[in-house]
């Protein structure tokens, strides 16, 4: 019989896979892929937000009215008076000859329930579409926040939804007051641009005017950012929303002050280029959050799409902006819930408690195996250490993070991974005691313990499968770990050890010692 067989070759490449790739997280490197520790195990910040989703049906209802004036004014029909009050968007036709076009360009938008009667049009949004449009800001509240923690720079944070409105976000590593703050602000900034017409006629009187008064105009009173004494009077109804930004950088202005660039769509430039042209001469406000910016005069005509915001911001700030507005503008406003700060000690106690049940089960299986199985007992010693090597490997490269309850998955993947093992060698034994050779009841005993290896195994995948679909951070990543161990121990324990008893047959059937060998006579 041949030393090397295909099953020691895949097992030996998998020992050389296990140990490359595990290294520099077992050695802490600072080259190659490591598994990164979730917040229970290095410490940070942990903190449950809510979405405010009423929020984001008046925003998607602002939105379609500003789509009603734009295509009003493309296909130059005459409406006027066009206003929100409580998610519904009023506006007279001057007109009854082109209701029938305006009727035409409101069932373009998906969603819409449209009341008309006589010259004046109400357009609300179905309930089927409410409840849609609350569901999916959660979703794009998630996939907001998530990026922008990317941009920030912040390694492995975990942003997943919790319930209806929930979204639970943990950032390990989060350290210092000043690391945290700067964590919350960036991801409870809304970021919501808008490019807003100043109501020229009535400006001047925006100092003796209250909200209900301008709210009959259909305008909105907005402060300077940078002044709270000064006011604006805008129309409610924005040009342009963050919904047309496309990428915003960070620049510096003649002064050296930090300003940010931005760069629109294609629709959002063409807008943005017809309005510019169709009013030199009045003022456009850009507004952030309720604020407004600058508010410089229209010259002339603006193409190509892009503009800037200036408003004394300090550098850190106008990184933030930039950010938030590359990574989209959160569809409503999140409200801090919970939160709690981990200790960076508190961590490091949990790694050494769970590295001591590690060790410690892992000692004790091993002397186990070798007391009672002997021989064969080393031989699956081996291929329990590989496991080991193989789990940290393959979480590495996926860039996985280890939790506590991870750290638990692998202290049961010792006990599971060594139980194909105790299978397969007290079907040996079984054998040998019934007169079987060596080779006969190796052979046997694979075969033998291979359908109870599988349908354990298998269920066990199944039920890791479930918890990972439907359980959250924690228990994902004890899911993750339990599948990766189970994998691993099916090519180590089966496939690995197999090979080495084909390598080892010669010897061991020379020997003729199967207590020596299996521990029984």
């Amino acid at each position: 019989m041949k030393i090397l067989n295909y099953r020691l070759i895949i097992f030996i490449l998998s020992i050389i896979f296990g140990i490359v790739f595990s290294l520099p997280s077992f050695m802490q490197t600072d080259t190659g892929k490591k598994i990164s520790l979730g917040l229970d195990l290095q410490g940070g910040l942990h903190m449950l937000l809510g979405v405010q989703t009423n929020e984001a049906v008046a925003s998607k209802i602002k939105s379609i009215a500003t789509s009603i004036k734009y295509f009003a004014d493309d296909e130059e029909l005459l409406l006027e008076d066009l206003s929100i009050s409580d998610d519904t968007i009023t506006f007279s036709m001057l007109d009854k000859d082109e209701i029938p076009k305006i009727e035409k360009n409101l069932e373009k938008i998906s969603g819409l329930k449209t009341s008309i009667d006589g010259l004046n049009v109400t357009v609300t949004l179905t309930d089927k579409e409410i409840a849609r449009t609350k569901d999916l800001s959660v979703s794009q509240a998630v996939e907001t926040i998530r990026n922008r923690l990317d941009q920030f720079g912040l390694a492995e944070p975990t942003v997943i939804r919790q319930g209806k409105t929930d979204i639970v976000v943990q950032l390990p590593g989060i350290k210092s007051q000043e690391e945290e703050k700067s964590a919350r602000e960036l991801i409870s900034k809304p970021a919501n641009l808008e490019l807003m017409a100043v109501d020229e006629e009535r400006a001047d009187q925006v100092y003796t005017m209250s909200d209900a008064q301008a709210a009959e105009y259909g305008d909105l009173i907005l402060q300077d950012t940078s002044d709270a004494n000064r006011l604006y009077l805008v129309k409610e109804i924005p040009i342009l929303n963050g919904e047309q930004v496309i990428d915003a950088k960070v620049a510096f202005d003649k002064s050296n002050q930090p300003i940010i660039n931005f760069t629109l769509n294609s629709s959002g430039a063409r807008i943005f280029g017809d309005f510019t042209a169709k009013n030199v001469g009045k003022r456009l406000a850009v507004v952030l959050d309720g604020k407004v910016y600058s508010a410089p005069s229209i010259r002339e005509r603006i193409g190509g799409g892009s503009g800037q915001i200036s408003g004394g911001f300090t550098l850190q700030e106008a990184g933030n902006v930039a950010i938030a507005l590359r990574s989209g503008a959160l569809p409503a406003s999140v409200k801090l819930l919970e939160k709690r700060s981990v200790g960076p000690s508190l961590g490091a106690d949990s790694i050494e408690a769970s590295m001591m049940a590690l060790i410690f089960g892992f000692l004790l299986v091993v002397v186990f195996m070798i007391v009672y199985y002997r021989r064969a007992g080393i031989i699956a010693n081996i291929a329990l250490i590989t496991n080991i090597f193989i789990i940290v490997a393959v979480m590495a490269m996926f860039g996985a993070t280890l939790t506590l309850p991870g750290m638990a998955g692998i202290v049961l993947t010792v006990g599971m991974a060594v139980d194909a093992n105790v299978i397969i060698t007290e079907r040996i034994r079984e054998l040998l005691k019934q007169g079987l050779s060596i080779p006969k009841a190796v052979e046997d005993g694979y075969s033998n313990a291979m359908r109870a290896i599988l349908d354990a195994n298998i269920t066990t995948v199944l039920a890791a499968v479930i918890l990972y679909a439907y359980g959250t951070g924690p228990i994902k990543g004890f899911a993750v770990t339990i599948s990766i161990g189970i994998l691993a121990s099916m090519l180590t324990a089966i496939l690995g050890t197999h090979g080495i008893y084909e390598a080892l047959m010669p010897k061991i059937a020379k020997d003729k010692n199967s207590k020596k060998w299996f521990g029984v006579n």
